[in-house]
């Protein structure tokens, strides 16, 4: 419960489907009792007139049998009820009742009951008023400085007020330019009608010029008038408030003095008697009612202001001083006394929730217990501990979650077709004259129980492209198959870094704790033909890139291994073959006659990867079908590592430059929009002014604007390209280096990690920074040596790096330690220090200018230029491509 809810006194639902509005509801001593208890009178659009004495037996009781005390039905719609000196002759109250077409006024009178029934009320009419036009609203009070009686005066729809004095019609006026009806109040203080035109504007209209004003009725001006006889309708003042109105209200809070209060759709104003404003309020939320009252304090006024959040706000003047939460919207709300209790608020709803209530909050009854003094044992606490250690450790190794059921929910297949389509699917590809071919992957889902929504995404590595990548189930039954296809394709002239691809599944499964199911998923990789982005192609003599693998067991026939590719007019040759990208790219793969050894050459070092991964993999599945299980392979060579940092430099730079182009472009940007504001400024002058040469300077920068953006777009299809190359040469380190040191599998996953770690390269977040502080944690946990690394710390936040000689730093001294003897892990005692199998021990990580020195000479030693190696040193086993063509 709210603490500044509003307190229920008393409440009652009046009927079943009716309608109510702020006009609906009225407080007074309509019976006259005499008593000063008030009395409410609600009527409703249906009809229906209904007056209730409230009193609860304790507070929040609802409404009794008792407290109703007459319920009638008018059988016209009631607009608005009112209580005043309706009827000559005497003083007593009466009650107005406001029709569409018809003015009633009625007595209510009470008779004590003999029984223990109670009292009976009776309602009578007094008098009616058929009315010519459709009224609106109505307003009452002592026009003219009467005594002792209220006249009426009613608003029609289409802007004409009809005042009645008490049993007899007096006049009607139109207002000047009236479109629509506003709300309508009259200030006695200074006789005066004060309503709210379409126009938006307050308008005051003084009772005496009404009077005096020509007559209504006549539509058409006589001679008469035309000579100048009658009198026109002018205004007293009008203020321009800029919204429409919702209510008006006139409270006088002195004899001197009085305010109007106008409530409008966004403000609330409070005006003096001559139109000036007194104070205005801007209001957070849309209001539905008001009600201005005098304060306590001399000089201000409260407002009690409902709005469309079920909130009751009092504001003393400008001030919020309570808000209090209701339990519907009020469309009306009254101060009323009851039972000798003043103050009491009384909203209605538009659907009929009438409540009394007041303001007030909860009473904290919560008492803190007394905390019992007792001394501590000490070694009980410790046995505790233990045991909850304990405790944790074993959730821990048995897992938060729960273990997976042995059947699974769903099962996922994809096959991927051996031929290409009949009809490449191929579109808007970007790849020169090559034909570009396209194929059929085929996933498969089974469901063992319902699942309603079920999605199925499919993902590959760019610039692979999919024909349609989302697909969503319905399985509305157990043990149903669905099958999808969609085809693959190159759309653009460079490799991608990995031709596996990704179906995952996402769906919910129900449980009996969550019945809308907890959130599981399952994946299924596949992985894509080498055919699908090479062709057979000429083996090529030079290239600038070599890499050896070294196996133990006897080479194997190329064309056996790679049966799409080889060559028929070379048929003899087997221990040769070259490979051509989709896009123009060449690489060649040679077989030691003699030795174990393969070697790949190509122009590009990041073309190396995809043709070595495949060999390796063809190599492993054609041992296993021979039944040969230890098959290994080995790299002995040097780590190519000024090739990678080759590709580094240049993904790095196009990084830079796209900064400063984005850069720039904001400046030009900028400017454009000065000059825009400037030329705007010039050409709304009244006065003509020379331009010079604004608009010279306007064409120039908006061509500027667009050039800038013609090269940041550029800049970013290049930088795309370059990640991409990135991630190739990347896969291809971290394959040589798992072959160089035999790394197992869980270590070869903690480099690609480290070295892998973002799927898209983005501006904020760049892989040099990413990389960079995964290698430092390396370095600095699992691969330190001495406790003085393991304080250093890490910078918390990633930004751009100045360049990347830390980051090449880093990589170098990563392959220094795991040459001399480190290991990769990621266990609880990664952390300590770890004693190196090789002699001499590994280098800290530099500290100064001079140790980063000292280590740069020593890894130079180690990681030389792998081109100018391979140039020096060539291996005799491996058949030179003079020697095969002889």
């Amino acid at each position: 419960m709210s603490l500044f809810k509003a307190r229920d006194w008393w409440s009652t639902v009046l009927g079943e489907k009716e309608e109510f509005d702020q006009g609906c509801l009225c407080l007074a001593d309509v019976d006259n009792s005499g008593s000063g208890q008030d009395k409410i009178i609600v009527g409703s659009f249906m009809g229906y007139l209904r007056i209730f004495n409230p009193h609860p037996v304790k507070t929040g009781d609802g409404a009794q049998a008792e407290d109703l005390l007459l319920e009638v039905h008018l059988r016209d719609p009631i607009l608005q009820v009112e209580v005043g000196k309706f009827v000559s002759g005497t003083e007593m109250l009466h009650l107005a009742v406001l029709h569409s077409r018809k003015l009633c006024v009625y007595s209510v009178s009470g008779t004590l009951g003999n029984v223990e029934h109670g009292n009976q009320y009776q309602l009578k009419l007094m008098y009616e008023h058929n009315l010519q036009r459709t009224a609106f609203n109505m307003t009452y009070g002592s026009f003219g400085g009467v005594k002792g009686r209220d006249l009426i005066c009613i608003q029609s729809m289409d802007g004409m007020l009809m005042v009645f004095e008490q049993e007899s019609y007096a006049f009607g006026r139109f207002l000047p330019g009236s479109l629509l009806p506003g709300p309508l109040a009259y200030s006695s203080r200074t006789d005066s009608f004060i309503t709210v035109s379409s126009c938006r504007q307050v308008e005051s209209y003084k009772y005496q010029v009404l009077a005096f004003a020509t007559d209504a009725d006549k539509k058409q001006e006589t001679e008469q008038q035309k000579l100048g006889s009658g009198k026109r309708l002018v205004v007293d003042w009008a203020l321009n408030i800029g919204e429409q109105a919702l209510d008006i209200c006139i409270v006088s809070f002195n004899q001197s003095a009085s305010s109007v209060f106008v409530l409008g759709e966004r403000n609330f104003f409070c005006l003096k008697d001559n139109g000036q404003i007194r104070f205005m309020k801007k209001l957070d939320c849309s209001p539905s009612c008001f009600l201005p009252y005098c304060s306590v304090s001399e000089g201000t006024i409260n407002t009690l202001i409902g709005n469309h959040k079920n909130m009751l706000h009092v504001y003393q003047d400008v001030t919020l001083k309570w808000a209090t939460q209701l339990p519907h919207i009020p469309v009306a709300v009254r101060v009323g006394c009851f039972q000798d209790l003043k103050g009491v608020i009384v909203t209605l709803s538009d659907d009929g929730r009438l409540q009394c209530s007041y303001l007030g909050t909860d009473p904290s009854l919560f008492q803190a217990p007394k905390v019992e003094s007792r001394e501590l044992n000490y070694d009980e606490l410790d046995v505790e501990l233990k045991e909850l250690q304990r405790i944790i450790k074993v959730v821990k190794s048995q897992g938060i979650w729960p273990m997976p059921e042995k059947e699974n929910d769903l099962k996922v297949d994809a096959m991927v077709s051996s031929n290409f389509d009949p009809v490449s699917q191929a579109t808007d590809v970007e790849i020169g004259t090559d034909v570009v071919p396209s194929i059929t992957v085929q996933v498969t889902l089974q469901n063992r129980i319902v699942l309603p929504k079920v999605k199925l995404s499919i993902y590959v590595q760019p610039p692979l492209v999919l024909t349609c990548d989302q697909f969503t189930f319905e399985f509305l039954a157990p043990e149903m198959i669905s099958t999808v296809s969609f085809s693959v394709y190159l759309k653009k002239s460079y490799t991608p870094s990995d031709l596996e691809g990704n179906a995952v599944v996402s769906y919910s499964r129900p449980t009996d704790r969550n019945p809308d199911g907890t959130p599981r998923v399952v994946q299924c990789k596949f992985r894509l033909p080498l055919k699908l982005i090479c062709l057979p192609g000429q083996a090529s003599k030079t290239a600038n890139h070599k890499l050896t693998i070294d196996t133990n067991q006897s080479p194997v026939s190329l064309p056996s291994l790679f049966p799409g590719f080889a060559n028929q007019s070379d048929d003899d040759q087997v221990n040769v073959m070259g490979f051509r990208f989709l896009g123009g790219s060449r690489v060649t793969l040679l077989a030691s006659k003699t030795s174990q050894r393969y070697r790949i050459q190509s122009e590009q070092f990041e073309d190396l990867w995809l043709i070595t991964n495949e060999l390796i993999l063809r190599l492993q599945k054609y041992f296993e079908k021979q039944g040969i299980k230890d098959f290994a392979s080995s790299f002995s060579g040097s780590i190519p590592l000024q090739e990678y940092f080759e590709l580094i430099d240049h993904h790095f730079e196009l990084r830079i430059n796209g900064e400063k182009l984005e850069e720039l472009l904001s400046e030009r940007a900028v400017q454009f929009r000065a000059i825009q504001r400037r030329l705007l400024t010039r050409f709304k002058d009244k006065t003509p002014a020379p331009l010079q040469h604004l608009d010279v300077l306007l064409d120039g920068t908006y061509k500027q604007v667009i050039a800038l953006a013609d090269a940041v777009e550029e800049n970013q299809g290049n930088l795309f390209q370059a990640f991409t190359k990135l991630k190739s040469a990347t896969h291809l380190m971290i394959l040589l280096i798992g072959l160089w040191q035999k790394l197992s599998a869980d270590q070869i996953a903690i480099l690609e990690a480290a070295f892998l770690p973002l799927q898209e390269d983005m501006q904020e977040l760049g892989w040099e920074e990413t990389v960079d502080a995964a290698i430092s944690h390396l370095l600095k946990t699992c691969l330190s040596k001495s406790s003085k690394e393991q304080a250093l710390n890490l910078s918390s936040q990633l930004n751009i790096p100045k360049d990347t000689s830390r980051l090449k730093k880093h990589i170098t001294l990563l392959c220094d330690r795991l040459a001399k003897g480190g290991r990769l892990c990621l266990s609880n005692d990664a952390a300590a220090p770890q004693t190196m199998v090789m002699p001499g021990g590994c280098t800290p990580i530099p500290e100064s200018d001079l140790e980063e020195r000292s280590v740069e000479q020593d890894s130079t030693e180690l990681f030389t230029n792998h081109r100018h190696l391979i140039a020096e040193t060539p291996v005799p086993e491996v058949s030179s491509l003079q020697g095969v063509s002889e």
